[in-house]
């Protein structure tokens, strides 16, 4: 266990504008509170304060999107550098690859101890002179977000979870029953390390961390917006609606017609709409 502080950069890539002062797209390794390097990825972005004598100064105005990828993603899928791009237009981005993905270290925990990833990134985020930081996440990595604002409150000034479970060992769908096998048993784990570039923990959660559900209340006063398909091939209905429900009235829920699950369902429209959201509710 490492006591070094969540967001220590372990080795940086700094390349500075010239011309602005500001900083220009940055690849690292973070080090989290337990000692995992997470690969990780900071966009200053396309948002541009033409009014603003000191662009370096307006730079702290511009919200940082932090992007938590699903399951099996990493900072260099497609999908997800296609995320980071659209949020770039709504200011800076940070995108990072959890434990066990890509070229991250450590082993995927599957939403429990990743929220160690996510805080790690926040607090990097925070340090590059963002005053305003929000949480956008995907499927695992929407879970994630939730379970990190409620546990970490106030490190966020908004956060956004697509596509998230609202409860544990959900097997309702023929795709969560094929991620269970990939989790919890020996073959299934060589062909996500083989075949997906994940690294799966062998251990089983012990303690069973908090449920995102169980989680959302605990997030209030951050806004809380929380998107889901009406075609999610994963997660039916009642996982969003039971988020919603635990939200109340600082929560907000868009079903989004015809969409399907996480990354790959969410088109550059509806990652238009979040971004424009979450600049106005982040303050």
């Amino acid at each position: 266990m490492s006591n070094r502080s969540a967001g220590q950069v372990a080795h940086s890539t700094v390349r500075p504008n010239r011309e602005t002062g500001r900083l220009g797209p940055i690849r690292t390794f973070l080090r989290t509170a337990d000692g995992i390097l997470i690969d990780s990825v900071y966009d200053p972005g396309a948002v541009v304060h033409e009014t603003h004598p000191d662009a370096s100064r307006s730079a702290s105005r511009d919200p940082v999107f932090v992007i938590a990828h699903g399951f099996t993603g990493d900072v260099d899928r497609p999908h997800v550098r296609r995320v980071a791009g659209v949020l770039r237009g709504h200011g800076a981005v940070v995108a990072f690859s959890f434990r066990g993905h890509g070229r991250s270290g450590g082993r995927s925990t599957v939403g429990d101890k990743e929220v160690l990833d996510l805080h790690a990134a926040v607090d990097w985020a925070r340090g590059l002179g963002h005053a305003r930081v929000v949480t956008v996440g995907f499927s695992m990595g929407g879970s994630v977000v939730l379970r990190h604002a409620a546990l970490h409150p106030g490190t966020s000034d908004a956060v956004v979870s697509v596509s998230a479970p609202a409860r544990w060992y959900y097997r309702g769908t023929a795709p969560m029953r094929r991620l269970h096998w990939l989790v919890t048993r020996p073959e299934g784990r060589l062909v996500g390390r083989y075949g997906l570039r994940t690294r799966i923990h062998h251990s089983d959660w012990d303690p069973v961390p908090l449920s995102p559900a169980e989680a959302v209340p605990g997030i209030a006063p951050t806004p809380l917006l929380i998107v889901h398909g009406d075609r999610d091939g994963y997660f039916p209905l009642d996982h969003p609606r039971m988020l919603a429900e635990a939200a109340g009235d600082h929560g907000e829920l868009w079903v989004e017609p015809g969409m399907g699950h996480a990354e790959h369902a969410a088109d550059d429209a509806l990652l238009g709409r979040i971004g424009e959201w979450a600049a106005v509710r982040a303050g």
